[in-house]
């Protein structure tokens, strides 16, 4: 649709409204384009997803879990292993206390698995199927499920404590009872104490007597195994933040932190629509370098002799280097003193024990992101060993940071970012380093075969969009594929005597679904198919995976494209370019996109006369820590150079209209629409910034600081870094479009924004706040009222003939 020049602003929307497709009650074919109103409709239509699928413990079912349709409850299905295509039955409510929980620790042998179902503990010996169960408690939630080094009871954590069951017993018992608090057997000392029991002899002998009292009954805890052992007091200046106990029962590591450290100061959400009537407010997250993460402390109990020992981080390798040294010279803030702080992990395993309980590795890292460090422990000598150390000038990757023990309790394996890609490796009890895999491309997801021969993972070795399951020879380090799924595996799961992977996989129009497959390779056996008929039935156009010449030295850009089967020799077609969300997330893949209402609006715009390109720009997952870090002190630099070498392949390559260009996109990708628009204006004519960081100074800490530093320490980088320092470049046509309780990137980006270009008197943008959505949209009446706006944007300012035509 093409409207002159001179037409009025109804007219236009007339025109809009009338030619783009908002409902239908027509059943669908093949033929039958996607409305608006479908497209951003409830996902139900679409088929819902198998959820978290797991293997029955004989390894001959499947078990998942479904959505219900028009529901937000969860149905269990089960299904034969080899059984074909949508054979599963709904598991009845009455077979539930039979089911096994999803996720299931092993002994060394496999003969036995332990699994929490419903916040209670079970065993199920593996031979007979016989399920035991453990705890039955309401409000006890029991975490860190491992079995005893010599295989005869299942321990576990509660809180802090631990506590183990006793097969040959049937008995619970505590293991282990740390606590953040004075011991009230110690006392400090006190000068006016100590005189009134050197001058009043009565005071004395009570005293006496009950130090007399308390040492006996430590003495008969110790020597009576029918006793629990008493708290380890560990001091009240610190609070506890995990605890790891040797599978001997020997060893608890403690992961502290600073007690009632300061916060910093919280935010306010005011949510104005609620069932009170009234408008109401709660705290929210604190911004970027308002308080520093917490730093944590490591201490090493002897359950035995109930010793209780720091670890010094002092031998980790550069852990006195500050790489930030020259950013504080130059803002003359004081040089940091001593080690740089340092915290125990990041969100996964922190500490891992081998099965036998004699050694322990621990992951480190330091505040500023800077470093990771893999240490194992010297038990006898309470004292950490550095083994690995991984370093960024830029940061650490959070992801990729799996590690562990291998089944000779001696090997210790790891994945590392050192080559600048993802990679196995093991490190050998002589201290031999091995690279298991390499080259460009990621490894992730490790699982280990019992004799620790052979390792799986998710691997993309054909491209950085293609994943499958690899198998890794421990000896060799021989790799290959072992899954043929169209490079779509999401994830995959052994069989309990390891010989069957439970892979879960997706297509670009295909929900994730499972099957599985012999794990030494061989063809699949396809379980699920849950798509619904009518969206089968639709002709969707299936994206082609391009690569963009990088014309910034970079490696090329991965890209999905949208257009029309046959372009129209000698027409030019309006672009519209999309941004995908988190910086740090790839979607240029062959699974299912996250962001599958877009990509059925991307579907709407090609009928529509447009082309569309989705990028994977620098900043995204999958292409190695170069990729990642290219952003650096300058967000929105490298990723707007990409977008442009963007525009000019689809000129160059796909018939694109250069001078009819839009850009739109969500949280990061609203963002990098504000960053196109004002800082390369005379290339893009009109965008949508959905949900869109402005200001980088109101975001979290644990992102922003890892790619920006702090505020304090580097102001440039988010001067540089943030849109609302470029509000002055607007001269195209901006939606912004914005939840109001949105608790990720708060509503008041947005509204800041909006006063910035008021000031500034800029015309053609408008603000879209929805008063009852957070920063993923749930109601599809607001997706519906946002992509509504969207669309109507492009429509009204990229199909307009230049003036004179």
């Amino acid at each position: 649709m093409r409207l002159p020049v001179s037409a009025s602003a109804l007219t236009i929307l007339a025109a809009l409204l009338a030619s783009v497709p908002l409902t239908s009650a027509i059943a669908a074919d093949a033929g039958t384009p996607v409305t608006l109103d479908q497209a951003m409709a409830q996902p139900d239509w679409i088929g819902n997803p198998v959820e978290n699928a797991w293997w029955s413990w004989d390894g001959k079912q499947v078990l998942y879990k479904q959505k219900r349709a028009g529901s937000p409850l969860r149905d269990v299905y089960q299904t034969g292993a080899t059984s074909g295509l949508n054979k599963a039955r709904r598991v009845e409510d009455a077979e539930f206390a039979k089911l096994d929980g999803w996720l299931v620790v092993y002994n060394r042998d496999r003969t036995r698995s332990a699994f929490v179902r419903n916040g209670d503990l079970f065993e199920r010996d593996l031979k007979s199927g016989e399920l035991v169960q453990i705890s039955r408690a309401s409000g006890v939630a029991i975490a860190a499920v491992q079995y005893s080094a010599d295989g005869r009871s299942v321990q576990f954590r509660v809180g802090d404590d631990w506590a183990s069951w006793d097969r040959a017993s049937r008995l619970v018992s505590p293991l282990a009872l740390p606590r953040a608090a004075k011991d009230p057997a110690v006392q400090d000392p006190d000068a006016l104490r100590d005189m009134q029991l050197r001058l009043i002899a009565t005071l004395k002998r009570q005293k006496t007597d009950r130090d007399a009292t308390r040492a006996r009954e430590e003495e008969e805890r110790r020597v009576d195994p029918t006793r629990a052992p008493a708290p380890i007091y560990l001091g009240d200046k610190l609070a506890i933040v995990n605890t790891h106990l040797s599978p001997d029962g020997r060893w608890l590591l403690v992961v502290t932190g600073p007690k009632d450290a300061d916060k910093g100061r919280v935010g306010k959400m005011p949510r104005y629509v609620t069932e009170s009537g009234y408008e109401e407010t709660s705290d929210e997250r604190t911004r970027v370098g308002r308080k520093d993460p917490r730093p944590h402390g490591l201490k090493l109990i002897d359950l035995q002799t109930r010793e209780v020992k720091d670890l010094s981080f002092d031998v980790l390798p550069g852990v006195k280097d500050d790489p930030l040294a020259s950013l504080r010279a130059e803002r003359k803030l004081d040089p940091l003193k001593g080690n740089r702080p340092v915290k125990i992990g990041f969100d996964g395993e922190t500490v891992v024990w081998s099965t036998n309980g004699a050694n322990a590795a621990v992951m480190l890292r330091s505040v500023d992101n800077k470093d990771r460090w893999i240490a194992t422990v010297d038990l006898p000598h309470a004292a950490l060993k550095p083994v690995h150390r991984l370093t960024d000038q830029a940061w650490v990757n959070f992801d990729n940071s799996e590690f562990g023990w291998l089944p000779d309790d001696t090997t210790l394996w790891y994945l590392s970012e050192e080559t600048g890609y993802s990679h196995l490796y093991t490190l050998d009890g002589a201290g031999r380093t091995r690279a298991l895999t390499q080259g460009k491309w990621e490894a992730q997801d490790v699982a280990w075969s019992r004799d620790g021969d052979t390792a799986w993972l998710l691997c993309n070795r054909k491209d950085p969009g293609t994943y499958e399951v690899c198998v890794v020879n421990a000896k060799d380090g021989a790799t290959r594929e072992v899954s043929k799924l169209d490079g779509g595996v999401e994830d995959f799961r052994l069989s309990p005597d390891q010989r069957k992977l439970l892979v879960h996989y997706s297509g670009p129009y295909l929900p994730p679904q499972i099957a599985t497959l012999p794990s030494n390779g061989g063809e699949a056996v396809r379980l699920t198919d849950t798509r619904t008929a009518d969206f089968k039935a639709r002709d969707w156009i299936q994206p082609q995976f391009v690569t963009v010449p990088s014309t910034h030295g970079a490696e090329p850009i991965w890209a999905k494209l949208y257009r029309p089967a046959q372009l129209e020799p000698g027409k030019q077609y309006p672009v519209v370019m999309f941004v995908h969300g988190a910086g740090y997330l790839q979607n240029v893949s062959h699974r299912y996109t996250p962001y599958f209402r877009e990509q059925m609006f991307h579907n709407l715009l090609v009928q529509k006369g447009y082309v569309v390109l989705d990028m994977d720009y620098r900043a995204s997952k999958g292409y190695g820590a170069k990729w990642r870090s290219a952003i650096y002190r300058q967000m929105g630099h490298p990723e707007l150079d990409d977008y442009l070498d963007g525009v000019n392949w689809m000129v160059a390559n796909q018939q694109g209209d250069a001078n009819n260009v839009g850009i739109y996109g969500g949280s990061y990708g609203g963002f990098m629409t504000f960053m196109a628009l004002l800082r390369a204006p005379e290339v893009f004519k009109s965008g949508a910034a959905l949900r869109p960081v402005t200001d980088w100074t109101t975001y979290n800490h644990e992102y922003t600081a890892n790619i920006l530093n702090t505020p304090e320490l580097d102001p440039e980088a988010y001067k540089v870094s943030s849109p609302i320092e470029y509000a002055q470049n607007l001269k195209g046509h901006l939606l912004i479009a914005h939840g109001m309780v949105d608790d990720n990137v708060f509503f008041q980006d947005s509204v800041r924004m909006a006063q910035r270009l008021i000031e500034l008197k800029k015309d053609h943008w408008e603000l879209a706040p929805y008063p009852m959505e957070r920063h993923s949209f749930v109601q599809p009446e607001s997706w519906y009222d946002e992509y509504r706006r969207i669309y109507q944007l492009f429509e009204r300012t990229l199909k307009q003939a230049p003036a004179g035509q």
